[in-house]
């Protein structure tokens, strides 16, 4: 199995589209701009989900489902969710097929034409809020705090793998409150819980911070967001968290009776991330012999692989090896003993290279009668000789030390393409060049935030948490600004 990978020096774009072809994580698929995530790849997605749910469920969350069709004229109801998703659409009209009389294969029935069209779900606040009218009278009846997991569509035209396409998976959390502080700190209490499972699970640092009004999602008062830097330092939105206030709430009349027995409208929050986690992934670890996955969100954690010449040996190591096996099942770890004798060792070897797994543990007879094996740890790609007796407890200890070196290495790498310019060419000279986020002042306008975004592909990212003030000149009008805040080229 040749690796070919086009590095990152090279051509970044293809080096990401090799990793994700050659670690076998997904295709195209025959529907234009929609995906097919294979089963190493969807693997990743349910780590990702089983850590995100328990997460979740632990801030007391629970899960239901709520319909992928949605009737157009749910959307109609809250002008700014439609105008920033009425682009986006996938809309059904007909509900029936007939032959063609000419033979020539299946049409559409014309007198199967729904009364009112369909939308196919781009997101859920319009179909949820008209169910949970029905759910809420009281504040008796309050919190909800509902998570759904999903696919959705959004109808893209220029997408690429994991990163945009037209239908992707996520969850999307929908929660409904008595007052507007407890749905306020909901919304921050889950970009908290996004930014945890980035950090601890992902091993990708991020900046947490609020949306400018331009970068908001449509419908909300309030968006919060994680933003994390690529190896070709261009940003990418790891994950949202929205206050809605109660725009939704009064688009579909949800109103309770509250404790003073008087009628007001709910308040209410969404969050969600989804499958482009895995492409953050790749772009965060991987390096030029493929992916690199972090112990914590790696569906397999070790591999073993027999080095042998006759089966008399394969099952000597066997023996051994299915001790070692147990002893690490017994603690947790994902493990797979890959004594497939149709490909060979070498072949082998390349090809969890290729797919990341952390660390890979090789036995010969050699190493038998030496009672040791060969460890090798993906991130450094460093070996070593160990002795089989304390095999595991190293094994143990050494994924540990994998997710904390990912880590260290990705916030260093962050932290030192965070720049800082005080005027044009400075941005300029900064994105161009250098790349990464640059702090920055702004006027504080939609109308400069428009033009940088125009002249210089670069947006504002957010603006941190505890961002402090500064007096400065906004980079593209010289107008007084009183902080600085982040922008960058991104995904």
């Amino acid at each position: 199995m040749a690796k070919n990978f086009t590095t990152r020096a090279e051509n970044y774009s293809q080096w990401y589209n090799d990793i994700v072809k050659k670690a076998d994580l997904a295709e195209n698929s025959a529907v234009r701009g929609c995906m097919v995530i294979k089963p190493y790849g969807y693997a990743i997605w349910e780590k990702m989900q089983g850590a995100l749910d328990k997460m979740f469920k632990d801030t007391g969350h629970v899960n239901a489902y709520f319909p992928l069709f949605i009737p157009k004229s749910f959307l109609s109801r809250e002008a700014a969710h439609v105008e920033g998703f009425a682009k986006e659409c996938a809309v059904i009209t007909h509900y029936r097929l007939k032959n063609a009389a000419d033979g020539s294969g299946v049409i559409v029935d014309p007198d199967a034409k729904l009364e009112e069209e369909l939308i196919v779900r781009p997101t859920s606040e319009t179909i949820i809020w008209n169910t949970y009218k029905n759910w809420i009278q009281s504040y008796r009846d309050l919190p909800i705090l509902c998570n759904q997991w999903a696919n959705v569509v959004r109808w893209e035209m220029r997408t690429r793998l994991f990163l945009r396409t037209a239908e992707f998976l996520w969850q999307e959390g929908h929660t409904a409150h008595a007052t507007e502080i407890e749905a306020q700190q909901e919304a921050e209490k889950m970009l908290n819980v996004y930014a945890d499972f980035a950090e601890k699970f992902m091993a990708m640092p991020v900046i947490k911070g609020v949306k400018s009004p331009n970068e908001r999602f449509a419908g909300a008062v309030d968006t919060l967001c994680i933003e994390a830097l690529m190896q070709d330092g261009k940003a990418l939105q790891a994950g949202t968290s929205h206050f809605l206030g109660q725009n939704f709430a009064k688009a579909f009349d949800v109103k309770f009776l509250n404790k003073e027995n008087q009628l007001e409208y709910v308040w209410a929050s969404s969050w969600g991330v989804s499958t482009r986690l895995i492409g953050a992934l790749i772009m965060t670890h991987s390096d030029d012999n493929g992916l690199v996955l972090p112990p914590q969100i790696a569906p397999i954690q070790v591999v073993i692989v027999p080095v042998y010449r006759n089966e008399e040996q394969l099952n000597e190591i066997s023996v051994k090896v299915n001790i070692l096996v147990q002893k690490l099942k017994n603690r947790g770890i994902s493990v797979k003993y890959d004594d497939d004798d149709s490909k060979r060792s070498g072949w082998k070897f390349n090809e969890y290279e290729v797919k990341g797994v952390p660390v890979r543990v090789a036995i010969g007879p050699r190493d038998l009668e030496n009672n040791e094996a060969e460890v090798v740890r993906r991130d450094t790609l460093e070996k070593q000789t160990l002795s089989f007796d304390t095999l595991d407890e190293h094994i143990v200890n050494l994924l540990d030390e994998i997710q904390n070196n990912l880590f260290q290495r990705s916030l260093e790498f962050r932290n030192a393409n965070i720049r800082k310019a005080d005027t044009w060419d400075e941005f300029m000279s900064i994105l161009d060049n250098e790349g990464g986020f640059v702090l920055a002042h702004w006027d504080g306008t939609t109308e400069t935030e428009e033009k940088i975004k125009e002249l210089a592909k670069a947006t504002i990212r957010c603006i941190p948490y505890n961002n402090p003030l500064e007096d400065g000149k906004c980079i593209c009008t010289g107008k007084p600004s009183n902080q600085r805040v982040l922008f960058a080229r991104a995904y």
